[in-house]
């Protein structure tokens, strides 16, 4: 349900997500914020004026942003944790119970997960998403069949683009072929795992030589975990990169993760970032589920918290989006498809600086780029009249505390999602 929006708003919009063009806007305060007007009409953005700076004793204008795009989750095995619960936060433990809970998924699970999934994330302001797909064994066939029907039943409101995540070796068989002609025809794109335990080098290069040879002759994108893991620092991105060096297929790759190459000193650091920027490869950091699996040993936390270097990934020219990853599976326990608690999270685990361009890349412009989406989240007038607008009136409150907020789709008022209406439970607590 949408109701009737206004016909004009006045805000606090970041200066990154204004249109440079627009010079009457000026540069923005320290905070990278401009007090602006929007005029609406038709669903579209009409007109984009300035305000005079807000009165020390006035009432503040609420923050606002274009809503996020999430480059990387998981909803197929979204909401599992309850039947399937890694309570040693292992990874040997989340792929094994992965494994047993693929095992037992079927095509109205994967359903009744999508729809929760995209629910929450279009309610809390998401307007697209890119899922990686279990795409071997019993789960797979279900899994694609659920997806592909959501995908269509909320085109037109969240973007669902699909990856399917395999086994390397496995796009070299007929069955895996057949898959990705599937996948390509629905616009999707091809994905593997480039990890831990090494060596293999000799075997893995010919797998992703061959995943690299498909995914050209079908041209569509290639989206790789690589090197979620806190051994082995990088060495699935040194390999990769190391063979599209001998030639490059043009097509779009991602390196999802890359958590480990945060582990190697910043010289070495520098230089491969540079390879990948030369590469034209983009990287997307996962920070919830990588800060809840990596680093242990046995009872122990390390002090290395395995991350991909966000901050020298942007300055060598790489971009970098920043996704959720899992929600509530044996991957991690928590998260919600919310991408202001993601926000919130990545300006202390990869420091990213809301007040700057590159702090807030990660969850708009680069991940739309990456998604192929036709709107780049740049407020521009003929843009869609599409807003995240927050009670907060500062980056310093949308941190200190979970910001209130209403989503305005071309134009409309969506209704908040039910977790933030108030709960029955706490509502009748003192009630006769």
């Amino acid at each position: 349900m949408a109701a009737p929006g206004p016909g004009s708003l006045s805000l606090r919009l970041p200066r990154s997500l204004l249109d440079p063009g627009l010079q009457q806007l000026g540069c923005g305060d320290a905070d990278g914020l401009v007090p602006v007007r929007l005029q609406l009409e038709a669903g579209r953005i009409a007109a984009i004026t300035p305000l005079a700076p807000e009165p020390v004793d006035g009432e503040p204008l609420p923050l606002a942003i274009t809503p996020p795009v999430d480059p990387h989750v998981h909803l197929d095995k979204a909401f599992s944790w309850g039947a399937f619960p890694n309570r040693d936060g292992t990874m040997a433990a989340a792929l094994a119970l992965n494994l047993r809970e693929g095992e037992q998924r079927d095509r109205a699970q994967v359903l009744q997960r999508g729809e929760r999934a995209l629910e929450q994330a279009w309610r809390y302001g998401l307007r697209g998403l890119r899922s990686h797909v279990d795409s071997g064994g019993p789960c797979a066939d279900p899994s694609w069949e659920a997806l592909l029907e959501l995908q269509r039943r909320w085109a037109g409101r969240v973007a669902l683009q699909l990856v399917a995540l395999a086994p390397l070796q496995h796009w070299q068989t007929a069955e895996g072929q057949r898959l990705a002609r599937r996948v390509a025809g629905g616009g999707g794109l091809l994905g593997g795992v480039l990890g831990p335990p090494y060596p293999r080098q000799r075997a893995d290069r010919s797998a992703l030589r061959g995943l690299l040879q498909l995914a050209a002759e079908l041209g569509c994108g290639v989206d790789l975990h690589v090197d979620e893991a806190a051994t082995a620092p990088a060495h699935g991105l040194h390999t990769l990169v190391t063979l599209l060096e001998q030639g490059r297929p043009p097509v779009p790759i991602t390196c999802s993760h890359a958590s480990s190459m945060g582990l190697l000193a910043p010289e070495p650091q520098r230089r491969l970032a540079e390879r990948l920027a030369a590469l034209e490869l983009a990287v997307v950091t996962l920070p919830t589920t990588n800060f809840w699996l990596l680093g242990r040993r046995g009872e122990l936390t390390t002090a290395e918290r395995p991350l991909a270097p966000v901050r020298a990934l942007q300055r060598a020219g790489v971009p970098v989006a920043l996704g959720a990853d899992n929600v509530q599976d044996p991957w991690y326990p928590g998260g919600d498809f919310d991408p202001l608690a993601l926000l919130r999270l990545s300006h202390r685990a990869a420091h990213s600086s809301l007040w700057s361009r590159q702090g807030l890349m990660p969850f708009t412009t680069v991940p739309a780029r990456l998604l192929g989406l036709a709107w780049d989240g740049v407020l521009r007038p003929g843009a869609p009249a599409d807003l995240v607008i927050t009670n907060a009136h500062s980056w310093s409150e949308l941190l200190a505390r979970p910001p209130q907020r209403r989503v305005l789709r071309a134009g409309q008022w969506l209704e908040p999602p039910s977790c933030q209406q108030p709960d029955p439970v706490l509502a009748s607590l003192g009630s006769s």
